[in-house]
């Protein structure tokens, strides 16, 4: 399939956080036919997601905290989410572990690769490693937060697993990675004698 494709130029539009590009190329439609297209890609890196379960209690962790793009665009600020956060150079399993203790104070005590999903391939690269991270009473080490240098004021929310689902239908989480680990671990049955 690379053959179908062939990059002609790349503009860089804005190179901070992460890196905004402009690409032209050329793509070969189905029907044998070349076809010139201009596509904008944001790359800031891939990232992990963990959702953190404990079936014994029925219980799950989240997080809350401010995301302005959401904010931006007339929406709530304050959203509900699986921990996460961006690979920097960490294998996915360590980022996943990193950014639940940070994120939440909990250690999982172990962790399991539920999927990889792109939330939004039509421009953005970031490529997300969701896992299912279980934990119990004994895996608190602090009480989380998030890192203040880096502007992160994170709500732990520990709630009974049907609850999260419930927030999916009443719109009270809207992110796409949650969206899918919560029914990842619907699907998995791993709460199936909690229900």
């Amino acid at each position: 399939m690379s053959q179908d494709i062939k990059i002609l130029s790349e503009k860089t539009l804005a190179d901070a956080w992460g890196k905004l590009s402009e690409t032209r190329l050329e793509m070969r439609r189905r029907d044998g036919t070349w076809q010139e297209v201009s596509r904008e890609v944001y790359d800031h890196g891939s990232a992990a997601a963990v959702l953190l379960c404990d079936p014994a209690a029925g219980n799950i962790i989240l997080t809350r905290q401010f995301r302005y793009p959401p904010f931006r665009n007339g929406d709530p600020g304050w959203l509900i989410e699986a921990c996460a956060g961006l690979l920097d150079s960490d294998t996915p399993e360590a980022c996943a572990r990193r950014e639940a203790e940070e994120e939440t104070g909990y250690r999982p005590d172990s962790l399991t690769h539920a999927f990889a999903a792109y939330a939004s391939p039509g421009s953005l690269t970031e490529k997300v490693e969701c896992f299912i991270g279980l934990y119990g009473p004994d895996s608190r080490m602090s009480d989380g937060g998030g890192l203040h240098h880096e502007g992160e004021d994170i709500e732990v929310l520990e709630m009974p697993f049907a609850e999260g689902l419930a927030m999916i239908r009443d719109g009270r989480i809207v992110d796409a990675k949650t969206i899918m680990l919560l029914q990842h671990a619907a699907l998995s049955g791993i709460f199936a004698s909690n229900r």
